[in-house]
């Protein structure tokens, strides 16, 4: 089964469990690497309720050494994070960079800016901020920040491609208008994307990214693992051999293996 490199703890104050029963539920789906990827702290200050604090770094730390230990020689433990793309978030992200021999930094965005900094996949905005939104402008923005953090250069993967649609709100039209663009700035920067299975349990009921999306970026040479977004033992690898079709389906053939920035693959 591929590695599942994009799980989170307890300590975004939004997911549950132990990490022994995480690493018993990553032995268990067999998967051939388990990584760990917390909402990363996006500065010295609280930001918003749904990630850990700069404070609970060590915590952090100490969370993975129990996962370490827990696992032992059965299972290959790789450490990162999710950090979220904000404007003027490139010398903090350096600065988190330089503060553990990080496996990988997944970039994500769950921020865009509408005069502020709005969380658009957070539900409490379904039936406000949202109804009152313009879908194609909301798109246009996210795409643009997904550009610039492609830009960037400072991740390793990229998170959940296209997350906007998480509630179901696509524009009218060829969807591709979007995803090229943002395919080619991934293609330039090297980094490698992720096939998110947790989309299949929101209200998009689809995997992210679409397949269009997919098969763009497998014709761009662009690298793929696949990835849960657990947030509780019970979601580690869930729907991998879905994925699996769905990968191959758009032309991959296998999937990326990452060890301190360096990369091995495994067939699919």
């Amino acid at each position: 089964m591929p590695a599942d490199y994009h799980t989170h703890t307890p300590l975004c104050m939004h997911a549950e469990g132990e990490p022994e029963q995480f690493i018993d539920a990553a032995i268990a789906a067999g998967v051939t690497e388990y990584g760990i990827a917390d909402h990363a702290p996006t500065g010295l200050e609280v930001f918003d309720d749904w990630r850990m604090l700069y404070s609970q770094l060590p915590d952090y730390f100490a969370w993975v050494e129990r996962a370490k230990a827990h696992a032992g020689d059965r299972l290959p433990i790789r450490v990162g994070m999710e950090c979220d793309w904000l404007p003027g978030c490139e010398e903090w992200i350096e600065q988190l960079r330089g503060s553990y021999a990080w496996d990988y930094l997944i970039g994500s965005v769950h921020y865009i800016n509408d005069g502020a900094a709005w969380d658009f996949d957070n539900p409490k905005w379904v039936g406000s901020k949202w109804a009152e939104s313009d879908v194609e402008d909301v798109w246009v923005r996210y795409w643009q920040a997904y550009i610039a953090m492609a830009d960037s250069g400072l991740f390793d993967i990229f998170g959940h491609p296209d997350l906007i649609k998480k509630f179901g709100h696509r524009p009218e039209g060829d969807l591709r208008r979007f995803y090229e663009p943002a395919v080619d700035a991934i293609a330039t920067s090297g980094a490698v994307i992720e096939l998110n299975t947790a989309g299949w349990h929101k209200p998009c009921a689809e995997q992210y990214p679409h397949s269009d999306f997919l098969e763009l970026a497998r014709d761009g040479g662009i690298d793929l693992v696949i990835s849960s977004d657990a947030h509780h033992p019970s979601e580690v690898a869930r729907d991998f051999e879905r994925a699996k079709e769905v990968a191959r389906a758009a032309g991959y053939q296998e999937t990326v293996l990452l060890h301190q920035g360096k990369r091995r693959y495994e067939e699919l």
